[in-house]
């Protein structure tokens, strides 16, 4: 690996989509753009606490993010008490890095605000609808990766957790979460205890269009991501989903591992909570 002081742009770019590029020569991998295109997911931490002035100030950075016509529809919950944190963690026993990080936050959906102030200032609220509930998901996604960003910058990890929808009553009953709430992911941060594995995605010719989508980009990028991902980040033969269905295989590719991980029907529960929620997804 080069040393960072000789990096480029065209370095790290190369590295997360595992193609050759001139794009970015000529800046130095130094700022925000090279820690985003360094960006690793973080599962081991140090037994070190966040001091919390850090963490209101990464929450302050984190609720700077754009907000869908100024709603503001994002809440965090901060797991501190030691019997919540628990609990939620034993929804998810296969992740023991929940345990392990400095903080555990829950990002949060959240409409109830904007209901409130309807009833406050006497003003009708038809609108318990799906795109209601689209612009609350949205925007605790925006602070949740504006919280990762700014967590990263000074040299914290991070682990979002969207499996705990997996368990999403059981949750929302353990946080209290009323109508028009709901949880959007869990996350894990802290101090690194080791550099995380790093993750190449797809080509920006699969997923960047222009003017129009362009149905067939997938499937002519696709053999090719295969083959570098597989090459790259090979996958040991005990590590393949469903074993009990299907037969080892190598390699054993990205396409491969995602159509495994989604033949059997996941959270088919969610929308009828969500319902319950109040939004009728209309």
């Amino acid at each position: 690996m080069l040393d960072r002081m000789s990096e480029s742009l065209a370095d790290l770019i190369r590295r997360r989509f595992g193609i050759p590029t001139e794009t970015g020569r000529s800046r130095p991998a130094t700022g925000t753009l090279a820690q985003l295109l360094s960006h690793r997911v973080q599962r081991s931490f140090l037994d070190k606490p966040i001091d919390p002035e850090t963490l209101q100030i990464l929450l302050a950075a984190a609720y700077s993010a754009p907000s869908k016509s100024d709603l503001q529809q994002a809440t965090v919950i901060v797991l501190r008490d030691k019997e919540i944190r628990r609990k939620v963690e034993a929804l998810v026993p296969s992740m023991p890095w929940m345990s392990e990080a400095s903080e555990l936050l829950v990002f949060c959906g959240d409409n109830s605000r904007v209901r409130r102030g309807a009833e406050l200032r006497g003003k009708p609220f038809p609108n318990d609808t799906l795109d209601m509930f689209m612009n609350a998901a949205v925007d605790a996604a925006l602070v949740m990766q504006a919280f990762i960003t700014a967590a990263e910058s000074i040299g914290l990890g991070c682990c979002p957790i969207s499996v705990l929808r997996d368990e999403v009553e059981q949750l929302s009953a353990i946080l209290g979460l009323p109508a028009g709430v709901f949880p959007v992911a869990g996350l894990c941060v802290g101090f690194p205890a080791r550099e995380a594995r790093f993750s190449m995605r797809l080509p920006l010719a699969a997923t960047v269009h222009t003017d129009r989508y362009d149905a067939g980009a997938f499937e002519r990028e696709l053999p090719g991501y295969d083959a570098r991902r597989a090459e790259a980040e090979p996958a040991r033969p005990g590590n393949q989903r469903h074993k009990d269905k299907y037969p080892d295989v190598l390699p054993y590719t990205w396409s491969e591992d995602k159509a495994r991980q989604y033949c059997e029907p996941q959270r088919h529960s969610f929308g009828n909570y969500i319902r319950k929620q109040g939004f009728a997804l209309k």
